[in-house]
């Protein structure tokens, strides 16, 4: 997510703002897509394929996707370049109506809010690990034999880290740190996933016990939907792009996916193979403390968690804030500096109490088949009601629409339905 992160120019303009200046190309607009997709859902793919069956059926489920993902960022290319909106929830708003934008902008911030949720979960599984290497390293004892001191504590290092480093890096109403950190989340994701190739050839441990049904294959959707989520960025690179032909980018939209495609199936096959049903939801759980190549990626995936999570929280708080500051824009800074405390607050209680990364993604991932399959189709049905073109294609698009919308909704009520099943049935 880091999906939804502001890795973009003019992804802050508001509504309706022209972009004269636009001048981004094909290639820039490909790599800040990438930038905005590859994030901390690699992290749950060879869980996902565990828990789809096997790669056959966790790959068949990717392809198949690949069509509404791709279909669902041309829309909202389309539907922008009709509106003349630059921002997610400006377009849905002015096509489908204030009702659904409102829908749009609740969904938006209950998204965000969760995403900042996983990146403290992740967050706190790195330093737990990052713990146990740091010990081993200086005392040449086992992990196992690590004694328990409250500093050591996962969630006390957490507390102090968002204390310290996402809190300041929050308060700003701009985020300036992100021009230096901008390619750090491709990179980890990169790095992640030759890690794992190489360690799958180069393991020392048995191959995990590997089974291949199609029972659950529908339990990978929602990881699906939360690693390759870009399309609340994508009406903003869309924006800034100085060819908007509607070809252009659809050539954008299906290399971009193609290339994720590649990084998450690499990933989650490998670390599949390397563990079988026993990986975890965090793959990187499943490395000894001790192997050096995956200290590394450990890092890489904290410091980018660390700067990605300021960039989260400034587009759920842009939405709440901007109301408050109709008639009080003197408390802009008293409002926006509370809204961050509390933000982080709320985020952190709920990540101490999260077990594992899945059930935070299974919730997400529900979420975003709105931004993916719901809102897109919704765009295109309103849409083909003014746009003029010929009657049968007219249809075809609305049927599509419509069929884009029943998905969403299926994936989003079958998402809910086992997040809700998993939490009971932990108590």
């Amino acid at each position: 997510m880091e999906a939804q992160t502001v890795r973009n120019r003019g992804f802050l303009d508001k509504p309706g703002m022209k972009r004269e200046n636009a001048r981004l190309g094909l290639c820039g607009a490909v790599f800040i897509m990438l930038k905005s997709a590859l994030g901390a859902g690699l992290l749950n793919f060879p869980w996902a394929f565990s828990r789809a069956g096997g790669v056959h059926a966790a790959v068949t489920v990717e392809m198949f996707s690949l069509i509404f993902l791709v279909s669902g960022l041309v829309v909202l290319g389309y539907s922008s370049s009709i509106s003349g909106q630059n921002t997610y929830q400006a377009v849905v708003g002015h096509i489908c109506g204030p009702a659904i934008g409102k829908l749009c902008e609740l969904c938006f911030v209950f998204n965000v809010f969760m995403i900042c949720v996983a990146y403290l979960v992740i967050l706190a599984d790195q330093l737990k690990k990052l713990t146990i290497s740091i010990h081993e390293l200086i005392t040449g004892s086992t992990g196992n034999e690590m004694t328990y001191h409250w500093y050591t504590d996962q969630r006390f290092m957490l507390f102090l880290v968002c204390l310290f480093l996402i809190l300041p890096l929050s308060i700003p109403k701009e985020i300036w740190i992100q021009k230096y950190t901008s390619a750090l989340g491709t990179v980890a994701a990169i790095y992640l996933t030759v890690a794992i190739v190489i360690r799958y050839y180069t393991r020392t441990v048995p191959e995990g016990h590997l089974m291949d049904f199609w029972a659950s294959m529908f339990s990978v959707i929602p990881t699906i939907c939360f690693g390759f989520q870009c399309h609340e960025c994508s009406i903003a690179i869309y924006s800034s792009l100085e060819n908007k032909k509607l070809s252009n980018w659809v050539v954008i939209s299906l290399c971009s996916m193609l290339i994720c495609l590649a990084i998450y199936t690499l990933t989650g096959i490998y670390g599949y193979l390397t563990f079988g049903r026993n990986v975890a939801a965090d793959v990187l759980m499943s490395y000894s403390g001790d192997d050096v190549l995956m200290i590394i990626a450990r890092l890489l995936f904290g410091v980018s968690i660390i700067t990605i999570y300021p960039i989260a929280l400034l587009l759920g708080r842009l939405v709440i804030q901007d109301p408050l500051l109709l008639h009080r824009e003197t408390y802009e800074t008293y409002i926006r500096v509370a809204l961050t405390a509390v933000w982080i607050l709320i985020t952190l209680l709920i990540a101490l109490f999260v077990p594992d990364i899945s059930k935070v993604i299974s919730i997400i991932g529900g979420i975003s088949a709105f931004f993916i399959f719901v809102f897109p189709g919704l765009c295109l049905t309103f849409a083909m009601q003014s746009q003029p073109m010929p009657a049968r294609l007219r249809w075809i698009l609305i049927a599509w629409g419509m069929i884009t919308v029943l998905c969403g909704t299926f994936i989003f009520g079958q998402s809910t339905f086992f997040a809700i099943m998993q939490v009971f049935h932990k108590l």
